[in-house]
């Protein structure tokens, strides 16, 4: 996936903004003030293809044995987060996107009842 295509998908989704909170290089998607994503600009520039991702934690260690492109998240909760690698032969692009959507909903269960039915609403 390219970060054209990555940055449509997410911004696509409901209650999404993105932010530069901390550089001018980590570009981080929100839903209802809350990350979801976040994509080192300067890597990818550099060929080094990869987004973090919230993940449930069962899931993450199933997912973290079984691709090479998916590892503890770097500068995050391990437990949480997974990077992923988009441009190692085992991350396809469905996956990428599988991968997204799973980062959304976890972060859109853990949101106050209020905030979930605002965004029901948008």
């Amino acid at each position: 996936m390219h970060i054209d295509e990555i940055r449509d998908f997410c911004l696509s989704k409901k209650g999404v903004t993105e932010h530069f909170p901390f550089d001018d290089v980590t570009l981080v998607f929100k839903v209802m003030n809350k990350m979801f994503a976040l994509v080192g600009l300067d890597s990818w520039e550099k060929g080094d293809q990869k987004i973090n991702l919230k993940c449930n934690p069962d899931w993450s260690e199933e997912l973290r044995s079984e691709y090479e492109g998916i590892n503890p998240g770097w500068h995050m909760n391990k437990k949480l987060w997974n990077t992923v690698t988009l441009n190692t032969s085992d991350i396809s692009d469905e996956l990428a996107k599988k991968l997204i959507n799973h980062s959304y909903d976890e972060v859109v269960k853990g949101l106050t009842k209020k905030l979930q039915k605002e965004l029901a609403e948008m």
